[in-house]
């Protein structure tokens, strides 16, 4: 896939602007390049993708766009996105079309493009386009400055082709419970690859809530990539709740970096919901890097067919008094496979340190399968630790129980299946995403 990716990467240089007046861009992407021409795609021996094959990922190959504005990169000239580019106008996008029953500020992405250079916030709220960070310079502070690049193959192929996404800046003591929406539409017309890099960083009592959304609108069996990474810089005493919502096509590639710095006391509250897609990777890399910082990394996904859905985490505990938790559930039915990496691990001087950590499936099917590796790596004493994993078929008696109520099968699965994943989605302390959640 490497040479397939990049085959055309000079042209697409060729065609880009930004390094023109951007050299720090020029380096940022040469590095990427670099980094992701040394690892190469993940193999089965590779140790933290053992678990995830890539075969159908490896075989195709996709167009990845240039972000010239003179053109229009939807290719289905049914869509209502060719009405907003005749006119200018943005009420007929169909971004707009998958309405939420909240009031949002919203950040529209169409097949990978970002839709708008000026975005609607208030005060204490900066949403800026990645391109307007290059010019002002202050995202480069903060630019692949959470991770390791050269372990994290996808994210440095998205910094190959760094161009589209947002920085988001919440100021001091901003306070607003009005979640910032990152809207990803994909049309699906052509196989696509789309690359989207944020940056989001919460100064020291800040408050704010992230909700990515993916969906696609064309024909189930799509095929794109979405390659997603996200930095959050959470400053003393912040507070952050990320939300996602991933409903991808089922021939659909998504896979995405979270990377979290954590300062003291500040907190990092997240969910995800994966139900679409033939490989989806949540990949998330929390550092808990002062005291009292916190946090939360739950997640849930349901797939049937032959999809792969894989939820890989590392919680760094680095100082003392820090605290995780994280619970993750997953049903799984026809030959799909679920896939749950969860690692934890405690420093040297993270002393009175809590981590826990718990995974559980549902298997609907005889041919569904799930494979789970948690890993505790404990290197201070004084520490309340736990990790468990557990999988099985819905409770027979359970079944039993609701049918002898007059409940038929099918009814009385979903029951279940709801009762089993709510636990989860009821730890969203947003109650209006909740209950959207709840609702799809």
């Amino acid at each position: 896939m490497s040479k397939i990716v990049l085959k055309n990467y000079a042209d697409w240089q060729q065609d880009d602007t930004n390094t023109t007046f951007c050299p720090k861009l020029a380096i940022l992407r040469e590095k990427g390049r670099q980094a992701f021409l040394s690892q190469g795609l993940p193999t089965p021996k590779t140790e933290a993708w053992k678990y995830t094959k890539l075969r159908n990922l490896s075989d195709e190959e996709f167009v990845v766009e240039s972000d010239d504005k003179n053109s229009f990169h939807c290719h289905d000239e049914k869509c209502h996105c060719h009405d907003e580019h005749e006119t200018g106008s943005h009420e007929h996008c169909c971004c707009h079309e998958n309405c939420l029953p909240f009031e949002v500020y919203e950040v529209n992405f169409c097949n990978g493009k970002l839709k708008a250079d000026h975005f609607h916030t208030t005060q204490g709220l900066s949403i800026v386009s990645l391109t307007d960070a290059f010019e002002n310079g202050d995202v480069f502070k903060y630019l692949n400055k959470s991770f390791d690049i050269n372990n994290f193959p996808f994210a440095a192929l998205n910094s190959a082709y760094l161009e589209q996404g947002v920085m988001i800046a919440v100021d001091k003591n901003f306070n607003d419970d009005k979640p910032i929406l990152l809207n990803f539409h994909s049309h699906g017309d052509i196989k696509r690859l789309s690359n989207v890099y944020n940056v989001i960083v919460a100064e020291s009592g800040a408050r704010a809530t992230i909700l990515e959304h993916y969906y696609c609108s064309g024909a189930e069996k799509s095929v794109y990539f979405n390659n997603i990474v996200n930095e959050f810089f959470i400053g003393r005493d912040a507070y952050i709740r990320h939300y996602k919502v991933q409903q991808e096509a089922f021939k659909a590639f998504h896979i995405a970096l979270n990377s979290v710095q954590v300062k003291q006391g500040g907190h990092y509250e997240s969910f995800c919901l994966q139900l679409g897609a033939d490989l989806s990777r949540q990949e998330t890399q929390v550092v808990l890097k002062e005291p009292h910082a916190e946090a939360e990394v739950n997640a849930v996904y349901k797939m049937n067919g032959w999809a792969t859905l894989d939820t890989t985490t590392d919680i760094k505990h680095i100082s003392k008094e820090t605290v995780s938790h994280q619970l993750v559930k997953g049903i799984i039915g026809g030959k799909a496979k679920g896939v749950f990496q969860g690692k934890i691990h405690i420093a040297p001087d993270a002393v009175k340190t809590e981590g826990y950590q718990l995974h559980k499936a549902l298997l609907l099917s005889d041919e569904a399968e799930v494979d789970v590796k948690p890993e505790l790596e404990i290197f201070a004493d004084d520490v309340k630790c736990s990790h468990g994993a557990a999988s099985g078929e819905l409770d027979k008696e359970q079944l039993f129980y609701l049918q002898s109520r007059g409940i038929g099968e099918d009814e009385a699965k979903t029951l279940l299946i709801k009762a089993f994943t709510d636990e989860v989605i009821n730890k969203i302390s947003c109650t209006a995403v909740a209950e959207w959640i709840k609702s799809l």
